[in-house]
């Protein structure tokens, strides 16, 4: 019953994704392929990766990742951060252009989530958080 309710959050989460993401994608310049925005977003999710460490995740080779990144920050959604000891090394930091776009996706998820507060008590929602922190940290 857990494992089949997590299932169905999982599936919903990626439903809302998806959505929101094609309804960002557009036919005019400077906006995002299907495929930048699942990049974006994958970069996202890892928080400030290198180049390399955005490739090797994806299974993608370097010069790749290296051009995903180029289109990204040319259309204003990131920004490549030289390391301080090696400017060899490039770390992708989202922009704010990003951050107003990915901030609007979350608030159906917020909404749902403050909803939960009349329904359940105090500790009901703690134990189901504590729950997901359990099942976050397994995976």
């Amino acid at each position: 019953m857990l494992y089949d309710s997590i299932v169905q959050m999982y599936n919903k989460f990626r439903l809302l994704s998806y959505r929101a993401l094609f309804q960002k994608v557009r036919e005019k310049a400077g906006s995002l392929s299907a495929t930048e925005a699942f990049s974006v977003d994958v970069i996202n999710l890892l928080g400030e990766p290198t180049v390399t460490q955005f490739a090797d995740y994806l299974g993608i080779s370097q010069p790749n990742a290296t051009y995903k990144a180029n289109c990204l920050a040319a259309k204003g959604y990131l920004e490549k951060i030289s390391g301080p000891q090696d400017r060899r090394e490039c770390r992708l930091r989202l922009s704010e252009k990003f951050k107003n776009y990915y901030e609007g996706n979350m608030s159906e998820i917020k909404e749902a989530v403050s909803s939960l507060k009349g329904a359940f008590t105090g500790e009901e929602l703690n134990t189901a958080a504590r729950v997901l922190d359990c099942l976050l940290e397994k995976l």
